[in-house]
């Protein structure tokens, strides 16, 4: 059983950033691992996802170019950079582990449970 703890949230101010970080204990760390977020009143939206080589990775539109996803294998741990937060960016933030390859929630089936992440304008 996978276990993920998510962790670097926070209170930021607009054009700040943040850095978070997931670590799995309890199996095998070459899954693919996803960064989901859900602001209040909204559904959970796919962020990113990076490949468990690392080699590969797809960020939703709104983050491109602003986050970037990341990996140590060693460390079983997996990092979301964020950079120039907007108050939109507000969410709690929640890595995922799956075995295929997409931005689907389907994909993922082992969930951690979340940080909060508050950018203020």
């Amino acid at each position: 059983q996978v276990q993920l703890v998510e962790s670097g949230g926070g209170l930021v101010q607009a054009g700040g950033s943040l850095r978070l970080s997931c670590a799995a204990s309890g199996g095998t760390f070459g899954s693919i691992m996803g960064w989901f977020r859900q602001a209040p009143g909204k559904e959970r939206e796919f962020v990113a996802t990076i490949s468990g080589s690392a080699m590969s990775t797809i960020y939703s539109d709104s983050v491109r170019g602003r986050f970037t996803i990341s990996r140590d294998n060693a460390k079983n741990t997996v990092y979301l950079q964020m950079n120039r937060l907007k108050p939109e960016d507000t969410a709690v933030y929640t890595c995922a582990a799956g075995s295929r390859w997409g931005q689907s929630e389907r994909h993922y089936s082992y969930w951690g449970q979340g940080t909060q992440v508050t950018v203020s304008s």
